[in-house]
């Protein structure tokens, strides 16, 4: 049986929550350049992101934000997803028991190391989840060549 509220916390879920923070933060101290992430009030954007020969693919976890309540700019080295969830307008004659839908805004910044064809670049949202298309820039062929001395 589910409560309505929650039990107090134990030992070892405190402990737990206490390793995690801990481990997260040092984590980020490692690979800062790579993905930045800004909470608020518990809220987060988990992705996945895979990298081929020719291009990344990241996926990103929002659940209720709407297509128009996302905003994603991105340069050459690095997409900035923010997205709005808000709050849905409900009756006043009622209260809540729990509630652990959060509201706000979030975003999450991802560094790549080799530069995005921004031109080619996709976006699509489908059932909660951003994909992202990012097709590696081509290096030209001639970026390095020798010179003949006459």
């Amino acid at each position: 049986m589910k409560y309505l509220i929650r039990k107090p916390d134990t030992f070892m879920s405190t402990l737990n929550d206490e390793i995690n923070t801990i481990l997260k933060k040092s984590f980020d101290t490692v690979f800062p350049e790579y993905i930045l992430e800004k909470e608020i009030d518990g809220m987060s954007m988990p992705v996945d992101i895979q990298e081929f020969d020719d291009e990344y693919k990241v996926k990103a976890e929002i659940p209720g934000v709407k297509k128009e309540d996302l905003d994603i700019d991105i340069n050459k080295t690095s997409v900035t997803i923010s997205a709005k969830k808000q709050e849905e307008k409900t009756e006043k004659n009622h209260k809540y028991h729990k509630t652990e839908f959060r509201y706000g805004n979030y975003s999450r910044t991802i560094y790549f190391p080799d530069e995005i064809n921004l031109k080619e670049a996709q976006a699509r949202l489908e059932h909660g989840v951003l994909h992202l298309d990012l097709p590696k820039l081509k290096k030209s062929e001639e970026e390095n060549r020798k010179l003949e001395v006459k």
